[in-house]
């Protein structure tokens, strides 16, 4: 019961942050000229929650674990977040071409590691400089683009202040998302002890569910709200992070990551189907409900098949 009860202070605790993190990203960008996108990607994007969950797994021996939620999260990103957006309020969204295509291949720098069986030191180096390069580009993108995002999008309900002003607020709320993230996961444990699955599918499902309310909420609430930027930025961000940075992060904190066959023969294609089409969608300009249909089949297939496979 004393596990149920932290679960839901932390999904309390997240919830409530998270609205009070959108309201703070779209009035920072009604001041100077920043887009919403590169909010989205910078505040959400780079997920300190999920990252630090992984360390931790990893350097306690739960590699498995670890490289389950690696895969979870990312997958759950296009396949849960961004499919409730598409159904809750779908939307006209505009991101740049090349974006899209560093998005869909994002996942394909892990076939070498996934090859070899083992992401060492020098690969983890090398995916961290990636996902540098990609931030960079995304800046300097945003910098050039004649019309800012922002611009077509109305101000957030509530909204009292805008600009610079609320950086301190957006800050603040930022840590107490990843402090309900925390506690969230912190209640998951004695859950978890009631239920016999193991390894990479406990990474990959449960746990997974549990980070991912907070970038469920951080993707849908904005397209509700009428600033759809915000919650693309955090899932593009999101994905590239994920399979770049984050595994690289994890690998260098924990030791060398064991890639188990069934990465490379289910988490990994299962993941390049899902992002692929989520791709496409976005290259429509207008995020529909049947986009988020078929995306919430495809991860409802992948975790349904998961779960079978390690019965």
């Amino acid at each position: 019961m004393a596990s149920v009860l932290t679960f839901l202070t932390g999904a309390a605790l997240l919830i409530y942050s998270a609205e009070k993190l959108i309201t703070c990203l779209v009035g920072l960008a009604r001041g100077p000229a920043v887009s919403l996108f590169l909010l989205g990607l910078v505040f959400t994007g780079i997920e300190i929650d999920d990252l630090a969950f992984s360390v931790v797994l990893n350097v306690e021996d739960l590699e498995d674990v670890a490289l389950g939620v690696v895969f979870g999260t990312v997958i759950s990103m296009t396949g849960l977040a961004l499919a409730i957006a598409a159904i809750v309020a779908p939307s006209r969204v505009e991101v740049p071409k090349d974006y899209v295509v560093l998005f869909a291949a994002a996942p394909l720098v892990l076939v070498v590691p996934a090859l070899l069986g083992e992401l060492g030191f020098s690969f983890s180096i090398v995916l961290i400089l990636l996902f540098v390069l990609f931030v960079v580009r995304v800046v300097h993108g945003e910098s050039r683009r004649a019309v800012p995002p922002r611009s077509a999008e109305p101000p957030a309900a509530g909204l009292a202040r805008s600009g610079w002003v609320l950086l301190p607020s957006a800050v603040l709320a930022s840590f107490a998302v990843v402090t309900g993230a925390w506690v969230m996961a912190k209640g998951t444990e004695g859950i978890q002890e009631r239920f016999a699955i193991g390894g990479t599918v406990f990474g990959a499902t449960a746990a997974t569910l549990v980070l991912s309310l907070e970038d469920m909420f951080l993707t849908a609430e904005p397209a509700r709200r009428g600033a759809p930027s915000l919650g693309i930025g955090n899932v593009i961000g999101s994905v590239v992070f994920s399979v770049t940075a984050k595994v690289g992060i994890v690998a260098l904190a924990g030791g060398a990551l064991v890639i188990t066959p069934e990465v490379f023969t289910w988490h990994l294609p299962s993941l390049v189907v899902i992002n692929g089409f989520a791709a496409y969608a976005l290259l429509t300009g207008h995020l529909r409900r049947w986009h988020g249909m078929v995306l919430l089949a495809g991860y409802v297939a992948y975790v349904t098949v998961g779960l079978a496979t390690a019965a």
